[in-house]
């Protein structure tokens, strides 16, 4: 059920932010800039996925958090984010 607190064109819009830097890691790559460079910019795409996805955690354990099997659910979810 989805339900974000933040709005669909909100989490869209930061999508294609992430999609813009994946881009230009490309662009990097293609134009062979130095590896430390290119490797700065996917940690920043990782951090910006991550807080979008932990975003869209809170907002689940803050509105559809009902019972132990959906803390399960949450904390599996958790569990692959810390996982990489």
């Amino acid at each position: 059920m989805p339900g974000y607190s933040a709005s669909k064109e909100q989490l869209l819009n930061r999508l294609a932010r992430v999609e813009g830097q994946i881009r230009g890691i490309a662009r990097m790559v293609d134009d062979e800039r130095y590896c430390i460079d290119v490797v700065t910019q996917i940690n920043a795409a990782r951090a910006a996925l991550d807080k979008i996805a932990l975003g869209l955690v809170d907002d689940h354990v803050r509105h559809c958090l009902r019972d132990s099997a959906d803390a399960d659910e949450v904390m599996d979810a958790v569990g692959r984010m810390l996982s990489r």
